[in-house]
């Protein structure tokens, strides 16, 4: 794949995953009261595909180019680092999933700052970890 074709990958998976993050925020806002019962089940489909998706390209196109063209500026335990992140965040995906999943099918919410918190944790992680990506990896893509 080519470096134009990654990278247009790497902003189309940035900007699905912050597509998703702000419609996990505006639940987390509306809690406890003006919760979309129907879009916490989209959200519950919708949450671990996109994640994986993401992981999987960035895994399999993303990092081993940029390891192999810089090989200098990648040595250290920077992947090692963002591939446990994938981890968590997948297994963080599977937990919300059937959260919201609860939520959308019962319009029970339970403890709504529990879930608030985990909705936030999740989402500020992503944001973090694309904004970690796009001020130290996407640069070396645009120059490459």
């Amino acid at each position: 794949m080519a470096d134009t074709q990654i990278l247009a990958g790497v902003l189309l998976h940035h900007r699905k995953q912050l597509q998703l993050c702000d419609r996990l925020e505006a639940v987390a806002d509306g809690l406890p009261n003006a919760v979309d019962r129907q879009e916490c089940l989209v959200l519950a489909r919708d949450i671990y595909p996109s994640v994986k998706a993401a992981h999987e390209f960035e895994e399999e196109e993303l990092f081993p180019l940029v390891q192999k063209e810089y090989p200098l500026a990648t040595q250290n335990d920077g992947f090692e680092r963002l591939q446990f992140e994938h981890w968590e965040d997948e297994a963080y995906a599977e937990e919300i999933s059937d959260a919201l999943t609860q939520v959308g099918r019962t319009g029970q919410i339970g403890d709504a700052e529990k879930l608030s918190w985990m909705l936030r944790g999740f989402f500020e992680g992503i944001r973090r970890h694309i904004a970690f990506e796009a001020e130290h990896l996407v640069p070396l893509l645009k120059i490459s």
